[in-house]
Formats: C-alpha cells, sequence, structure tokens
C-alpha cells in the first residue's frame, strides 16, 4: 500500500473548520472584473462553505489527513448494560 500523501493544490485552495465543514474561495472573482455585474462581484467576495457531496470528494481524495474522526457512542445503552 503507498503512501497517503495530501494533494498540494488542495492544501493552498481548501481549509476544514473545526466541525469538519470545507471551506473555499468564491469562483468568478479572478479577473474581467469588468465584464460582471457589480452584485456578483460583491457576493465573489470572501470564502463559502462547499456542499457537502463536494466536500466529501475534497477530504476523501485530496486532504485525507483533514477529515474527523468518527467517534464510537460510548454510552451504557451502546454497550448493552441497560
Amino acid at each position: 500500500m503507498p503512501k497517503l500523501k495530501t494533494h498540494s493544490s488542495a492544501k493552498k485552495r481548501f481549509k476544514t473548520t473545526a466541525k469538519g465543514k470545507v471551506k473555499a474561495k468564491q469562483a468568478y472573482s479572478s479577473h474581467m472584473q469588468m465584464n460582471k455585474p457589480k452584485s456578483m462581484k460583491r457576493k465573489a467576495r470572501g470564502t463559502g462553505i462547499l456542499s457537502a457531496a463536494d466536500a466529501r470528494i475534497v477530504l476523501r481524495n485530496w486532504l485525507p489527513f483533514s477529515r474527523k474522526k468518527k467517534k464510537k457512542n460510548t454510552t451504557k445503552k451502546a454497550e448493552g448494560k441497560v
């Protein structure tokens, strides 16, 4: 089994929040701004949260070490000691 590696460009483009969501820069804000309406440029400021499906792809394929660990249910009910 080969070593797991983080995708280098994904390191620069995505960040994970404390709850495990993925933040990314908004699209359509890098060039040709004179051809875009003011409202579009305003909406493209800052960062946004990726949808669940896109975040899953990013975390699975490109940022394997940023995934949150699943917590095991350790209540007495789960163990069968009721």
